[in-house]
């Protein structure tokens, strides 16, 4: 599933060459890309025609454009969910949900998915102020108001590490766990979870409320620093499933020190890292580097 470098990846090229055009026409292709707007693909497709996309926005692995009708027009890729750009004449691809025509001489904008755990949604715009005192209005941006529950993102202004640190400090599950529940922050999956606490030397199961306020905030910086250089890359990419706008890969894979790489030896230290079952998913970590119980 993207995460939020991936999806911030996909935001930043929907932002070059969407923001300021007109929506001439949409059409759905498949009624589950719109399942979650309640009143239909007909009236999904007629509440956007027409209008004009104003932004761009991110909050963790969701992303919206800003409509000059003042609705919001929310997108969530789920496991396999793609944005391309195409010209208008190129052949469909086999998954295509959705087509949302720019007008003439314009490249169109296809919402692909072939798992189809996507969805498309117009949505009403809600202000959620901040738990922090001290964070600026101008920090409380607009979200979706299906996604108001999702707490804010490690690489947004409106997420606070004092919160976040408070919230922990109650908690006596592990913090990798911690780390997944978008209600405590949101856009951390499990790869960049893994890097993250590889990063710090940290296990995964260390327990939230025995972590110092310090300890926090090195995790926060590390969870920042693998998504920054994950950004970089292009994000990261094990099949082509996930692509930007361009339909390219990224190519952060090859930077992962943890993930995927059982049996290998550790970039620190030459242990092997080891891999475990954990919530369905995988957990990768160095023994050595990341002992259990170690803070």
């Amino acid at each position: 599933m993207p995460e939020l470098p991936e999806v911030e990846v996909v935001r930043r090229g929907v932002d070059r060459w969407l923001v300021g055009h007109r929506l001439d026409s949409v059409r759905v292709l498949h009624p589950r890309a719109v399942r979650r707007h309640s009143a239909g693909a007909r009236d999904f497709e007629r509440q956007l025609c027409g209008v004009r996309v104003l932004a761009a926005q991110r909050r963790g692995k969701y992303l919206w454009l800003r409509l000059d009708s003042a609705a919001l027009l929310l997108v969530h890729l789920g496991m396999s969910g793609q944005l391309l750009f195409r010209a208008p004449d190129e052949p469909a691809e086999r998954h295509l949900r959705a087509r949302f025509d720019l007008g003439p001489g314009e490249r169109e904008l296809r919402f692909v998915d072939q798992r189809t755990f996507g969805h498309l949604r117009i949505d009403d715009p809600v202000t959620v102020a901040s738990p922090h005192p001290d964070v600026e209005a101008a920090n409380t941006p607009e979200v979706p108001a299906s996604i108001a529950h999702i707490a804010p993102d490690p690489l947004e202004p409106a997420f606070d590490t004092d919160v976040f640190a408070a919230r922990l400090a109650r908690r006596g599950s592990g913090i990798k766990r911690a780390l997944l529940d978008q209600s405590l922050v949101s856009g951390v999956g499990n790869i960049y979870a893994d890097e993250a606490l590889w990063l710090c030397s940290l296990h995964g199961e260390h327990p939230c409320n025995t972590l110092t306020r310090a300890r926090v905030g090195e995790l926060v910086e590390a969870v920042r620093g693998v998504m920054s250089a994950a950004l970089r890359a292009g994000g990261t990419s094990f099949d082509s499933l996930y692509v930007d706008v361009n339909g390219q890969s990224g190519y952060f894979s090859r930077s992962l020190h943890v993930y995927g790489r059982a049996g290998e030896p550790c970039a620190r230290c030459a242990t092997p890292v080891q891999r475990a079952a954990f919530m369905n998913r995988s957990s990768f970590w160095c023994p050595a580097c990341q002992p259990v119980g170690a803070c």
